[in-house]
């Protein structure tokens, strides 16, 4: 495997406060953090770090991303949590911070806020949101 494997989003949370040096990447996009919402690691005294994966307008993959990691999360053998709005984009980031020499990155299956429902609605079936954890809105 290519990197740690998937872990779910109440597993990312369990980590985040049983791991002091566990650390929580948002690799979503500025719109999205501003607009959809982020989690909030205030109550286990945390902060995601927030690097985008893609970047705006044409969604292209960020040439800096592991550089930027790297700057915010030093510790190559600690648990990195990579979590996006579904799960694709933190997996491929989760690969490449695999290859940068991280010893324990993890992709946050369902990410932020899951898979579309029936009726092509997300955040109400799997991820972070329906999941109840904590999160914030700009």
């Amino acid at each position: 495997m290519t990197y740690s494997g998937d872990i779910s989003v109440e597993e990312a949370w369990r980590r985040l406060g049983d791991e002091s040096s566990a650390v929580l990447v948002d690799v979503r996009t500025a719109a999205e953090w501003n607009f959809v919402g982020a989690p909030d690691l205030s109550g286990i005294r945390k902060q995601a770090v927030r690097v985008s994966w893609q970047t705006l307008p044409k969604m292209e993959q960020n040439p800096a991303f592991v550089e930027e990691v790297r700057a915010q999360a030093t510790d190559t053998d600690a648990s990195i949590l990579f979590l996006c709005r579904s799960g694709a984009r933190s997996q491929a980031a989760a690969v490449a911070m695999t290859a940068a020499g991280y010893s324990k990155c993890f992709n946050v299956a369902g990410g932020f806020e899951g898979d579309l429902d029936g009726d092509r609605h997300r955040g109400v079936t799997g991820g972070w949101k329906a999941a109840g954890l904590p999160w914030i809105q700009a």
